[in-house]
């Protein structure tokens, strides 16, 4: 066999595989199999720790991430607050600040193995200068992360002036999804219009749609149902997502019981943001609060795709985070209640395969042939990936190493941990 590149021995796989290698060559994986031993420039053994593909993050505002308290923090703590506060922040905006921030937020990704974004960009404003800035870190970071952009108008895409023409400029300037915010229209009817309507410009420029939908504690905002309606009609199955879908947790059963399967068989995907959904929502409630996350799962048994967002990360609607993944599972794993072995597995794979799925991205995954794209975590399975938030031990992309963590805190392994008092010993070396 001609030489590998790279080797990967004795690892777990998400899958629950284990013991197994994992050859690369060309950036692409050549052979998946177990106790593989062929030549190879470099071999890692894994040492039975989770090998998993890469995070991927399919609901994100890049636009506005590590702008926290500019110009004021959000006091209330609620979505339409923020909103305000990003409309304050918006004229004092620059490109270089937009991009310099969204660089360092790309760098703390990788770190944490995530290797694919979607992010959401303002088009609000007719000067489209986040989409002109995004549109140049998109370009920036193409060696080592996966970014899409999705046109969105934050203000209301009929409620805002010029606020079709602003979305169709920034298709025109190469943004690649469809976006909207029906619950932010005037009126239910407007709402539905503009699903409506921006389906149509999906279907007609042969693009997929992402629409922040419902995100409220209303039970009667209930756009998902026209965009589900809109996917069948048009025959966009399987390009649609609906973000956010919170009102769901408020919906009596009986309507809800109706809405799954009409989401099931439209094709549509439901993507959760388990840290804003539980800070922003029930915020008007006095006791008992709402948890405000949706349905996920019930979604999930539906046969829905279901994802799990990271959403905000230090801007207007939310004060912290740090873009790790398996801090966004974690939280959704409580919220939902989704205890059960299968229901952590569903998690990890919420904010991995499911989100892939989401992004609709080429060439992902832990199969001969994918891109060599993966990442190596300080964790036996899934669910103790989730339950740590693993460290990234080695972060590789198209079969190079573009992440590691310190050898100092790689030898603090599960399998091999050591004593209490040498553990104190070993953090005093930090």
């Amino acid at each position: 066999m001609k030489m590998l590149d790279l080797l990967v021995k004795n690892a777990s796989l998400h899958d629950g595989r284990t013991h197994m290698s994992v050859a690369v060559r060309g950036g692409l994986i050549v052979e998946i199999a177990p106790g593989l031993d062929v030549p190879a420039h470099e071999v890692i053994d894994a040492g039975g720790l989770l090998l998993s593909p890469p995070f991927v993050d399919a609901h994100f505002h890049m636009d506005a991430c590590l702008s926290h308290g500019l110009p004021r923090v959000n006091e209330s703590g609620t979505l339409l607050e923020g909103i305000a506060v990003w409309g304050e922040l918006k004229p004092l905006l620059s490109q270089e600040a937009l991009i310099e921030r969204a660089l360092s937020y790309c760098d703390w990704a990788v770190a944490k193995g995530l290797l694919a974004i979607r992010s959401h960009v303002d088009t609000s404003d007719p000067s489209l200068l986040p989409v002109e800035a995004l549109l140049e870190v998109k370009r920036l970071v193409a060696p080592y992360i996966d970014l899409q952009l999705v046109a969105f108008p934050q203000d209301g895409v009929l409620r805002s002036p010029g606020g079709v023409e602003n979305l169709k400029r920034a298709l025109d300037m190469g943004v690649d999804v469809v976006g909207g915010i029906p619950h932010f229209e005037r009126t239910m009817a407007e709402g539905a219009a503009s699903v409506r309507l921006l389906c149509e410009l999906a279907a007609e420029r042969g693009l997929s749609v992402d629409m922040h939908c419902d995100e409220t504690d209303d039970p009667l905002s209930r756009h998902i149902e026209t965009l589900a309606f809109e996917a069948q009609r048009l025959g966009l199955q399987g390009r649609v997502n609906g973000s956010h879908c919170t009102s769901m947790h408020s919906m009596d059963n009986y309507y809800v019981s109706k809405l799954l399967p009409l989401i099931a068989e439209s094709g549509v995907s439901v993507i959760a943001n388990p840290l804003i959904n539980i800070t922003l929502q029930g915020r008007h409630d006095s006791y008992p609060k709402r948890r405000g996350m949706t349905r996920v799962p019930e979604l999930m048994a539906a046969g829905v795709n279901v994802a799990f967002g990271h959403d905000c990360v230090m801007d207007p609607w939310y004060g912290m985070g740090s873009g790790d993944m398996l801090e966004v599972a974690h939280m959704g794993l409580h919220v939902a209640q989704m205890t059960s072995q299968n229901g952590m597995r569903d998690c990890f794979d919420a904010v991995t395969v499911n989100a892939a799925k989401v992004m609709r991205l080429q060439g992902y995954g832990l199969q001969v042939g994918c891109d060599a794209s993966f990442v190596l975590l300080q964790a036996r399975d899934a669910a103790e990936a989730i339950r740590l938030r693993a460290n990234r031990l080695k972060v590789w992309r198209k079969g190079k190493l573009v992440a590691e963590t310190p050898e100092v805190i790689a030898r603090l392994t599960v399998a091999n941990r050591p004593a209490r008092t040498s553990f104190f010993k070993v953090n005093q070396e930090f």
